[in-house]
């Protein structure tokens, strides 16, 4: 913060009067923005947490998969067929940004590796980041 204020003097000016600005030390940027990005994390995680409330990661898996046709055996083992790697897709985002589930966790319950969930979730959002 003290560079996003102009150097020490402008936050010792600013405590001198009694201003207070908004800061989080973890994020690089003005009152504003941080102030920002802290509302928006706030709601992704109150977001999650209602979700995992309400929703068991097998109902989401079971869900999924009969909308979309892909049987959840196939699903667990690892397959590799086109439809099946885009659904496993579609879950893993779907369990990690609406519920916050970790990536291991979501690898052990769709039967790859964790590096391949990472994988599947930056392929996906460099896709939909291009739309």
């Amino acid at each position: 913060m003290v560079r996003s204020l102009g150097g020490w003097s402008r936050v010792l000016s600013l405590r001198n009067r009694g201003e207070e600005t908004e800061y989080d030390s973890r994020i690089l940027g003005g009152g504003e923005f941080a102030s920002a990005v802290m509302r928006e994390a706030e709601a992704t995680i109150a977001r999650q947490v209602k979700n995992r409330g309400t929703k068991t990661i097998e109902e989401m898996i079971r869900r999924m998969c009969r909308e979309s046709g892909v049987s959840e055996k196939e699903l667990g083992s690892g397959g590799q067929r086109r439809r099946v790697s885009e659904v496993r897709t579609e879950i893993a985002c779907y369990l990690s940004q609406e519920m916050g589930i970790s990536m291991a966790e979501m690898a052990r319950r769709l039967g790859v590796g964790t590096s391949a969930i990472a994988m599947a979730i930056r392929r996906k959002n460099s896709k939909d980041s291009l739309k």
